[in-house]
């Protein structure tokens, strides 16, 4: 847990307050959280125009969608599993 909180505080440039480094690190998370909500929103529209254009193609086209969807969703799961552990588990060591 020490290299943990070392490992923050060297990422905050040696800032002797790692509350701005806790900030930083949930702020990205977040962004990280809402490019992949907008990425899985566009993969949706995309394969929706796709199946519209070659109905035919449909299945090919989900089974894509809900892959790529799901890699993405898998991102997202450690971007929001890193903001967890930043804010309650950093937090309560500090």
């Amino acid at each position: 847990m020490n290299y943990l909180i070392s490992s923050v505080l060297a990422a905050a440039g040696g800032v002797a307050d790692p509350t701005l480094a806790l900030f930083g690190a949930t702020i990205a998370c977040g962004i990280i959280i809402v490019g992949a909500g907008l990425g899985i929103a566009l993969i949706g529209s995309k394969a929706v125009d796709s199946i519209a254009r070659q109905p035919e193609a449909g299945g090919r086209i989900f089974i894509s969608m809900i892959i790529a969807a799901a890699l993405i969703e898998g991102v997202t799961f450690f971007a929001l599993l890193i903001c967890f552990l930043s804010v309650f588990w950093l937090r309560g060591a500090l």
